[in-house]
Protein backbone atom coordinates (compact mmCIF):
# COMPACT_ATOMS: atom_id res chain seq x y z
CA UNK A 1 0.00 0.00 0.00
CA UNK A 2 1.65 3.22 -1.15
CA UNK A 3 1.31 6.65 0.36
CA UNK A 4 -0.04 9.49 -1.68
CA UNK A 5 2.35 12.28 -2.68
CA UNK A 6 0.58 14.66 -0.30
CA UNK A 7 1.04 12.26 2.64
CA UNK A 8 4.73 11.73 1.78
CA UNK A 9 5.22 15.48 1.62
CA UNK A 10 3.47 15.90 4.99
CA UNK A 11 5.69 13.20 6.57
CA UNK A 12 8.87 14.86 5.22
CA UNK A 13 7.73 18.19 6.66
CA UNK A 14 6.94 16.56 10.03
CA UNK A 15 10.38 14.87 10.14
CA UNK A 16 12.10 18.16 9.18
CA UNK A 17 10.31 20.11 11.91
CA UNK A 18 11.05 17.36 14.45
CA UNK A 19 14.77 17.52 13.61
CA UNK A 20 14.71 21.32 13.95
CA UNK A 21 12.94 21.06 17.31
CA UNK A 22 15.47 18.49 18.60
CA UNK A 23 18.44 20.62 17.47
CA UNK A 24 16.89 23.71 19.12
CA UNK A 25 16.23 21.80 22.36
CA UNK A 26 19.81 20.51 22.46
CA UNK A 27 21.16 24.00 21.71
CA UNK A 28 19.06 25.54 24.50
CA UNK A 29 19.98 22.80 26.95
CA UNK A 30 23.70 23.17 26.24
CA UNK A 31 23.72 26.91 25.47
CA UNK A 32 26.51 27.84 27.91
CA UNK A 33 28.81 25.05 26.69
CA UNK A 34 28.21 25.98 23.05
CA UNK A 35 28.71 29.67 23.78
CA UNK A 36 31.94 28.99 25.70
CA UNK A 37 33.23 26.85 22.82
CA UNK A 38 32.43 29.46 20.19
CA UNK A 39 33.77 32.36 22.25
CA UNK A 40 36.87 30.33 23.12
CA UNK A 41 37.49 29.57 19.46
CA UNK A 42 36.99 33.19 18.44
CA UNK A 43 39.08 34.30 21.42
CA UNK A 44 42.01 32.21 20.16
CA UNK A 45 42.05 34.21 16.94
CA UNK A 46 41.72 37.45 18.86
CA UNK A 47 44.46 36.40 21.31
CA UNK A 48 46.79 35.62 18.43
CA UNK A 49 46.26 39.12 17.03
CA UNK A 50 46.96 40.90 20.31
CA UNK A 51 49.61 38.60 21.74
CA UNK A 52 52.35 40.15 19.65
CA UNK A 53 51.42 43.79 20.38
CA UNK A 54 53.03 44.21 23.82
CA UNK A 55 56.31 42.73 22.57
CA UNK A 56 56.27 44.98 19.50
CA UNK A 57 55.69 48.25 21.33
CA UNK A 58 57.51 50.16 18.61
CA UNK A 59 54.82 49.04 16.13
CA UNK A 60 51.98 50.61 18.13
CA UNK A 61 50.85 53.78 16.35
CA UNK A 62 51.26 56.91 18.43
CA UNK A 63 48.03 58.56 19.50
CA UNK A 64 47.54 62.08 18.16
CA UNK A 65 46.52 64.44 20.92
CA UNK A 66 44.94 67.85 20.62
CA UNK A 67 43.61 69.20 23.90
CA UNK A 68 40.67 67.09 25.01
CA UNK A 69 40.64 65.01 21.78
CA UNK A 70 42.78 61.91 21.26
CA UNK A 71 42.92 60.05 17.94
CA UNK A 72 44.25 56.48 17.94
CA UNK A 73 45.15 54.75 14.68
CA UNK A 74 44.44 51.04 14.24
CA UNK A 75 47.29 48.56 14.06
CA UNK A 76 47.60 46.25 11.05
CA UNK A 77 45.38 43.74 12.85
CA UNK A 78 42.65 46.41 13.13
CA UNK A 79 42.92 46.80 16.91
CA UNK A 80 43.46 50.08 18.74
CA UNK A 81 46.47 50.08 21.07
CA UNK A 82 47.73 53.09 22.95
CA UNK A 83 49.71 54.03 25.99
CA UNK A 84 47.76 55.25 29.00
CA UNK A 85 48.82 56.34 32.44
CA UNK A 86 47.20 54.40 35.24
CA UNK A 87 47.76 56.14 38.55
CA UNK A 88 50.74 57.87 36.91
CA UNK A 89 52.34 54.69 35.49
CA UNK A 90 52.57 54.14 31.70
CA UNK A 91 50.81 50.99 30.45
CA UNK A 92 50.26 49.79 26.87
CA UNK A 93 46.60 48.88 26.50
CA UNK A 94 44.09 47.81 23.85
CA UNK A 95 40.90 49.86 23.57
CA UNK A 96 37.98 47.41 23.71
CA UNK A 97 34.45 48.79 23.48
CA UNK A 98 33.16 45.26 24.15
CA UNK A 99 34.82 45.12 27.57
CA UNK A 100 32.55 46.15 30.44
CA UNK A 101 35.39 47.68 32.38
CA UNK A 102 39.10 48.31 32.36
CA UNK A 103 40.77 44.91 32.64
CA UNK A 104 44.41 44.82 33.68
CA UNK A 105 46.76 41.91 33.38
CA UNK A 106 48.34 40.98 36.69
CA UNK A 107 51.71 42.15 35.37
CA UNK A 108 50.39 45.55 34.20
CA UNK A 109 48.66 46.02 37.56
CA UNK A 110 51.99 45.54 39.31
CA UNK A 111 53.60 48.04 36.89
CA UNK A 112 50.86 50.48 37.94
CA UNK A 113 51.66 49.92 41.63
CA UNK A 114 48.72 47.61 42.36
CA UNK A 115 49.86 44.59 44.36
CA UNK A 116 47.38 41.84 45.11
CA UNK A 117 47.23 38.69 47.21
CA UNK A 118 45.70 35.39 46.04
CA UNK A 119 42.68 36.05 48.28
CA UNK A 120 41.89 39.28 46.40
CA UNK A 121 40.65 37.35 43.33
CA UNK A 122 37.08 37.10 44.55
CA UNK A 123 35.03 37.48 41.36
CA UNK A 124 34.54 35.11 38.45
CA UNK A 125 34.04 36.58 34.98
CA UNK A 126 33.39 35.27 31.48
CA UNK A 127 36.11 36.23 29.01
CA UNK A 128 36.88 35.49 25.37
CA UNK A 129 39.09 32.66 26.65
CA UNK A 130 36.62 31.20 29.16
CA UNK A 131 35.99 31.78 32.87
CA UNK A 132 38.61 33.61 34.93
CA UNK A 133 38.98 34.94 38.45
CA UNK A 134 39.63 38.65 38.90
CA UNK A 135 40.26 41.11 41.69
CA UNK A 136 38.04 44.20 41.56
CA UNK A 137 40.00 47.44 42.05
CA UNK A 138 39.39 51.18 41.83
CA UNK A 139 41.94 53.14 39.81
CA UNK A 140 42.56 56.67 41.06
CA UNK A 141 43.12 57.96 37.52
CA UNK A 142 43.38 56.78 33.93
CA UNK A 143 44.87 59.28 31.46
CA UNK A 144 45.40 59.43 27.71
CA UNK A 145 47.00 62.72 26.73
CA UNK A 146 44.97 65.52 28.33
CA UNK A 147 42.00 63.22 29.00
CA UNK A 148 41.87 62.04 32.61
CA UNK A 149 39.09 60.04 34.22
CA UNK A 150 39.17 59.60 37.99
CA UNK A 151 37.88 56.73 40.14
CA UNK A 152 37.66 54.14 37.38
CA UNK A 153 36.33 50.67 38.19
CA UNK A 154 38.65 47.93 36.96
CA UNK A 155 39.45 44.27 37.34
CA UNK A 156 42.86 42.62 37.58
CA UNK A 157 43.21 39.12 36.16
CA UNK A 158 45.03 36.31 37.89
CA UNK A 159 48.72 35.94 36.91
CA UNK A 160 49.15 34.71 33.35
CA UNK A 161 45.43 34.85 32.42
CA UNK A 162 45.39 38.08 30.38
CA UNK A 163 48.12 38.96 27.89
CA UNK A 164 46.91 42.43 27.00
CA UNK A 165 45.21 44.92 29.28
CA UNK A 166 41.92 46.31 28.00
CA UNK A 167 40.53 49.84 28.18
CA UNK A 168 36.83 49.13 28.52
CA UNK A 169 33.57 50.95 29.12
CA UNK A 170 34.22 51.91 32.77
CA UNK A 171 36.63 54.46 31.20
CA UNK A 172 35.14 54.99 27.73
CA UNK A 173 31.59 55.44 29.01
CA UNK A 174 32.66 58.44 31.06
CA UNK A 175 33.95 60.39 28.05
CA UNK A 176 31.74 62.96 26.34
CA UNK A 177 32.10 60.90 23.16
CA UNK A 178 34.08 58.26 21.37
CA UNK A 179 33.62 57.03 17.84
CA UNK A 180 35.28 54.85 15.27
CA UNK A 181 36.00 55.61 11.68
CA UNK A 182 37.86 53.28 9.34
CA UNK A 183 41.26 52.85 10.95
CA UNK A 184 40.75 55.59 13.54
CA UNK A 185 39.29 55.81 17.04
CA UNK A 186 38.48 59.30 18.37
CA UNK A 187 38.11 59.95 22.12
CA UNK A 188 36.91 63.26 23.56
CA UNK A 189 36.80 64.38 27.17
Amino acid sequence: MGLSSGTRHLLREAVSWTVIAVVAAVALTHFEEIKTGIVGTLGKFRSADVAAAPQAKANIPRARRSGSVVEISATRSGHFFTEVEIDGHPITIMVDTGATMVALSYEDAERAGIFLNPGDFTHSVSTANGRARVAPVMLNSVSIGDITVRDVRAAVSEPGRLRTSLLGMSFLGRLSRFNMRPGLLVLQD
